[in-house]
């Protein structure tokens, strides 16, 4: 049995309302601050994708409307799930923009574990958001997506190993600052901007390094702005491989 939701989010964000567009409605604004590689074909109807970790979801763009609103649906799966997803853009004084997010559709059996994901996942992502417009405006992000199984380990072992990794303390303040050497990249040198129960983001001169960990597993979004990203994706996938064991 399907069940309807809602979410809707409010953010500022110090950016105008040109540049906010250019992040929420555009492949590579996608790619700098949310998760996988996005695909945005700009018109209403046009087709719209994102993959991540070789799992692609593709949806319509069913308002396309630059500086003002953006919305994609994906279609109604068999059992009449679907996710629709808009944003609102307004501009305010001082060259910020409000963004409001309504996230809406329907979820399956599991839906309230599920609604609840979406939920706490939001906040997040309009962190991310803000972030990089405030720290990498108008610069293009790379994403680098890994992921690695820890079995029956608990979720607590999983956050104390991600915290022995990056140099950080157990509990996690924000403002901390973390130090990585993944083999092969430069020393990761950065600061803690967010610390909940199931994720750490750090933000270092070159990019926005998220990781994310919850019972059997930890997964990493990263959006990296500096050069030579070619084999950040293999090397951060041995780094976190190597944690678990």
């Amino acid at each position: 049995m399907t069940h309807p939701f809602e979410i809707e989010q409010e953010t500022t964000l110090p950016a105008s309302p040109e540049e906010v567009w250019e992040a929420i409605a555009t492949g590579p604004g996608i790619d700098s601050w949310f998760m996988g590689r996005n695909e945005v074909e700009p018109r209403e109807g046009g087709a719209a994708a994102m993959d991540t970790g070789g799992n692609r979801e593709e949806s319509v763009v069913t308002a396309y409307e630059p500086g003002k609103r953006f919305a994609l649906r994906t279609a109604t799966a068999e059992d009449g799930r679907f996710m629709a997803f808009e944003y609102l853009i307004e501009g305010r004084g001082g060259g910020s923009t409000v963004l409001r997010v309504v996230h809406s559709g329907m979820l399956g059996d599991d839906w309230q574990d599920e609604y609840d994901a979406l939920r706490r996942g939001w906040p997040f992502h309009l962190h991310t958001l803000r972030e990089y417009l405030a720290h990498f405006r108008g610069r293009t992000g790379i994403p680098v997506f890994a992921v690695a199984l820890s079995g029956e380990q608990p979720a607590q072992q999983g956050r104390a190993a991600l915290a022995r990794g990056l140099s950080l303390p157990d509990p996690i303040p924000v403002g901390a600052p973390a130090h990585a050497e993944p083999a092969g990249l430069p020393p990761l040198d950065g600061e803690v901007t967010w610390s909940d129960d199931e994720r750490i983001e750090v933000r270092t001169a070159d990019g926005i390094y998220t990781f994310h960990h919850a019972p059997g597993v930890m997964v990493m979004f990263h959006h990296l702005f500096g050069p030579d990203t070619d084999s950040a994706e293999a090397a951060w996938q041995q780094w976190l491989t190597g944690l678990l064991t």
